[in-house]
């Protein structure tokens, strides 16, 4: 548990999700490695030659308490969830579990957010039933954003996994009048600087955000997926294979790093492994992350 001024905020994992690094990152040379390895020391994931290594993506929510309010951010994979990604299909996690080792059942949770509409990202708003998808937050409110809301309900095509998410994991949520669609730039609770509330960061995905906590300490960044993996700090401009517009999620990602550089914010990213959290650091013409040693 972190605390920031009246913001406490935990980690609750739900897998580790291992894949070569040049399938999701394909150009990442021997350059890119040695500087990644003069800060990021996982052998099990990355090695000096990128055609060893991988990207170890660590799947988890977290939860922000403030003021009396109990905030999920980002909601996995979810369980029982037909997909066509072999890796998260059928998924039989102990999420739940870890959600209340955390100290929290899923009645305790007064708001979902989620930072994109991704399928790792919604598995958990909703669970299985009586073979029905129902949410699995029963007294929350979910903030679903309108751009990548609109984007989905078309079933547009090349989207087939999202789109299997969309419809397991987000309608079963509206036709239960738990969801509100919010503008991306809107406040969730209190009010912008004093509160949470959404960014716009657009690329990753049509309406891709970030969500941004303060209150009375240091500024928390939740980035979601504007950078996925260590290795891009140093390779910024290099097209993730989920980006939907590579090159805005680039100018994103870039302009999300000066930023949390210059403003000495405290991240909070979706797919970082250890514990997460941490600060980025200018590296010359690059950049480079510190983790902080609590979970």
């Amino acid at each position: 548990m972190i605390e920031l001024g009246r913001l406490r905020v935990h980690k609750v994992h739900e897998m580790d999700s291992p894949v070569p690094l040049l399938s999701q990152l394909p150009g990442t040379t021997a350059d890119d490695m040695r500087r990644l390895l003069a800060w990021y020391d996982q052998p099990d994931e990355v090695t000096a030659d990128p055609e060893t290594s991988f990207m170890t993506f660590s799947v988890h929510s977290w939860v922000i308490e403030v003021d009396g309010q109990t905030i999920l951010v980002d909601t996995c994979c979810g369980n029982h969830k037909d997909r066509l990604l072999p890796d998260v299909h059928q998924l039989d996690t102990d999420y739940l579990g870890n959600l209340r080792r955390a100290g929290f059942a899923p009645e305790d949770i007064d708001l979902v957010m989620c930072t994109h509409l991704h399928f790792d990202h919604v598995g958990w708003n909703t669970r299985l039933e009586n073979g029905k998808w129902v949410p699995t937050f029963p007294n929350a409110r979910y903030l679903f954003g309108k751009r990548d809301f609109e984007y989905f309900k078309a079933d547009p095509a090349g989207e087939e996994l999202h789109n299997q998410a969309f419809a397991d994991s987000i309608v079963p949520v509206m036709e239960a009048g738990k969801a509100v669609l919010v503008d991306e730039d809107a406040a969730a609770f209190r009010e912008i600087g004093d509160g949470v509330w959404l960014e716009p960061a657009f690329g990753h995905s049509p309406g891709c955000c970030t969500i941004n906590a303060q209150a009375d300490g240091p500024p928390a960044l939740f980035w979601g997926d504007v950078i996925h993996h260590p290795v891009q700090l140093i390779c910024h401009d290099l097209p993730f294979a989920f980006d939907a517009d590579a090159a805005m999620a680039s100018q994103t990602r870039k302009a999300t790093m000066e930023r949390a550089a210059e403003e000495h914010t405290l991240c909070f990213p979706a797919h970082f492994r250890r514990t997460s959290a941490g600060h980025v650091k200018r590296d010359g013409d690059a950049f480079r992350y510190e983790w902080i040693d609590r979970n």
